[in-house]
C-alpha cells in the first residue's frame, strides 16, 4: 500500500450510512480486514487504534432492521483492496 492521501485507510470506519464514520467512495474500492491474523467478511465497524471490530452475528436483525453485532478486541489491520 503506498502512502497517497488517496489510499490511505482511516482509523475506524462503518458499512451504516448513519455512522459519522460512514464513508461510501471507499467502502465501494473495497476494505479488507484482517483480525488476529484472519481475514473478516463479516465486519460492520472497526478501529484500528483501539484494537476492535464489530462483527455480524448470524441473521439475526435487531428492531431497527439492522443486523446483531458483538465487539471483539485484538490486532486490527485494514487495507484497501484495488
Amino acid at each position: 500500500m503506498t502512502d497517497t492521501p488517496s489510499q490511505t485507510v482511516p482509523d475506524r470506519l462503518s458499512v451504516h450510512p448513519s455512522s459519522p464514520f460512514y464513508n461510501e467512495a471507499l467502502l465501494e474500492r473495497g476494505i479488507g480486514i484482517r483480525f488476529k491474523g484472519v481475514e473478516k467478511t463479516n465486519v460492520e465497524e472497526y478501529c484500528i487504534s483501539e484494537g476492535w471490530v464489530r462483527v455480524a452475528v448470524g441473521k439475526t436483525l435487531d428492531r431497527r432492521g439492522n443486523p446483531m453485532t458483538m465487539k471483539l478486541s485484538g490486532p486490527v489491520e485494514a487495507w484497501i483492496k484495488d
